[in-house]
C-alpha cells in the first residue's frame, strides 16, 4: 500500500500522537485507508486546543462565551453597535427564548442596552454600551494573540493554504 509507506517515512522523521495512533492502526488493519484520520484526528487535537485558548482570552477578559457571541456580532456591525434581536439570531444560531434570555443578562451586566429602533416604533434594537464594547476589543486582542501562538509554528504562506484548504472543506458544510 503506497500511503503506508509514505506514512511509515514520515512518522520515522517528525512524529505526533496521531502519527502513532496511525501507525498502530494501520498494524492492526492494514485493508484500511487512514488519511482520514490522519488529518480530522489533528483538527480535532487542534480544536481542543483552541477551546481552551478561547475560554482563557475570554476568561481574562470576564466575559463567557456565549457572551462574546453577542458582543462580538454587534462589535463587527460597527458604528452605532446596534443589532435587532432577529439579526443576533441569525449571528449566533440559537432560539429566540435564547437570545432573549442573553440580551436580558447582557442588560444586567451594562454590556448592552435595549433601544426602540426609530424606523419601527414596535421593534427594537440591542445596542453595544462603552462598557460592552472594552470588553469585546479586549477579547478579540486576547484571542488574536492566544491563536497566533497556536499558528507560531507555521510560516504566513502556510497559514494562507491551511485556511485555503480548510475553506475548501468547511464550504462543503456550510451550503
Amino acid at each position: 500500500m503506497p500511503g503506508r509507506s509514505r506514512h511509515n517515512e514520515r512518522v520515522s522523521r517528525d512524529s505526533d500522537e496521531v502519527d502513532r495512533i496511525v501507525e498502530a492502526w494501520v498494524r492492526q488493519r492494514p485493508d484500511l485507508d487512514f488519511s482520514p484520520l490522519e488529518v480530522l484526528s489533528r483538527v480535532a487535537r487542534l480544536a481542543r486546543h483552541l477551546d481552551i485558548a478561547r475560554k482563557e482570552a475570554f476568561r481574562r477578559s470576564d466575559i463567557e462565551s456565549w457572551e462574546w457571541d453577542v458582543l462580538s456580532a454587534l462589535r463587527r456591525a460597527g458604528e452605532p453597535y446596534q443589532l435587532s434581536p432577529k439579526q443576533l439570531l441569525q449571528q449566533t444560531l440559537v432560539s429566540s427564548g435564547t437570545m432573549t434570555n442573553r440580551i436580558d443578562r447582557l442588560v444586567a451586566r451594562r454590556f448592552v442596552r435595549r433601544e426602540a429602533d426609530p424606523g419601527d416604533g414596535r421593534s427594537i434594537l440591542v445596542t453595544l454600551t462603552d462598557d460592552g464594547r472594552v470588553r469585546v476589543d479586549a477579547a478579540i486582542t486576547r484571542l488574536v494573540d492566544a491563536e497566533a501562538l497556536l499558528l507560531g509554528g507555521l510560516s504566513r504562506g502556510d497559514r494562507d493554504r491551511l485556511a485555503t484548504l480548510l475553506r475548501k472543506l468547511s464550504l462543503g458544510f456550510d451550503a
